[in-house]
C-alpha cells in the first residue's frame, strides 16, 4: 500500500476507538439529551425593545388556541417582569426528570422542597407502601419526547401563578423483590410516562423556585 492509504486506515482505527470509549463511558441516548437536574426557577431575563401593541412571543410561541392562559401568563410577567414562559418551562424540563427519579427510587429528602405538602405526602404514602412490602424499583431516564405548556392560571387577590406542562417522558423500570428478583418491568425495554404537571409560584417572592403542586394524566 501506499503511504497515503495507510495514513487513511491509521485515521479510521483511531476514530472508531475513540467512538466506542465514549459510549463506554457515556451510554447510549436514544437520541434524546438528558436535561439538568434542576427545579423550575425565574431567571433574570435579557431586556429587548417591544413594540408597543405587537405579540409577546415569548407567551405567544406556547399558548396558541389558549386565550386564557395567555392572559394568566401576562399577569405574570406584569407582577414580575423578569418571568419568562420560555425560561419556565425549561427549568420544568429538568424539575421533571428530577422529581419523577426522585419519586421512583423513593429518594424524596432532595426533592421535598420543591413539592406541596399534599404531593409530597401523597408521594411518601407510595413509597413507605413499597418498603413495608420489601420492593425497590431501579429506573433510568432515557428523555423527553414531547413537552408542552397544557395551561396557565393567575390569582389577581393571592398573586399566585399555576403553570401546567403536559410531558411525555421515556424511561426504563423495573421493581425488585427482597431477594432482588424482578416482580415487574423489563430493564432493557423502554417505557413512555405520560404526566400533566401543575407548578406554582407567588410571583414577585424572593424564592425563585416553583412547587408541584398537582400531578395527573
Amino acid at each position: 500500500m501506499n503511504s497515503p492509504i495507510i495514513q487513511l486506515l491509521v485515521l479510521a482505527g483511531i476514530a472508531v476507538f475513540l467512538i466506542l470509549r465514549l459510549k463506554n463511558v457515556l451510554g447510549t441516548r436514544e437520541g434524546f439529551e438528558k436535561p439538568p437536574a434542576a427545579a423550575p426557577t425565574t431567571r433574570k431575563r435579557p431586556e429587548f425593545e417591544v413594540i408597543e401593541g405587537g405579540p409577546d412571543l415569548d407567551i405567544a410561541d406556547h399558548t396558541e388556541g389558549m386565550p386564557e392562559a395567555a392572559e394568566a401568563l401576562a399577569k405574570m410577567k406584569a407582577a414580575e417582569p423578569s418571568f419568562g414562559a420560555s425560561d419556565f418551562l425549561g427549568g420544568a424540563r429538568g424539575a421533571y426528570e428530577m422529581i419523577l427519579m426522585g419519586f421512583e427510587r423513593g429518594e424524596l429528602a432532595d426533592i421535598k422542597p420543591f413539592l406541596d405538602d399534599d404531593v409530597y405526602e401523597s408521594f411518601a404514602e407510595v413509597v413507605e407502601l413499597r418498603e413495608k412490602q420489601g420492593l425497590t424499583v431501579e429506573a433510568f431516564f432515557v428523555g423527553i419526547r414531547e413537552m408542552a405548556l397544557a395551561d396557565a392560571t393567575f390569582d389577581n387577590e393571592s398573586g399566585i401563578g399555576e403553570v401546567s406542562v403536559k410531558f411525555i417522558g421515556e424511561m426504563t423500570s423495573v421493581v425488585r423483590d427482597n431477594a432482588g428478583e424482578i416482580v415487574e418491568g423489563d430493564e432493557k425495554k423502554i417505557k413512555r410516562q405520560k404526566d400533566v404537571w401543575t407548578f406554582a409560584r407567588k410571583m414577585g417572592a424572593d424564592d425563585p423556585n416553583w412547587q408541584l403542586v398537582a400531578t395527573g394524566e
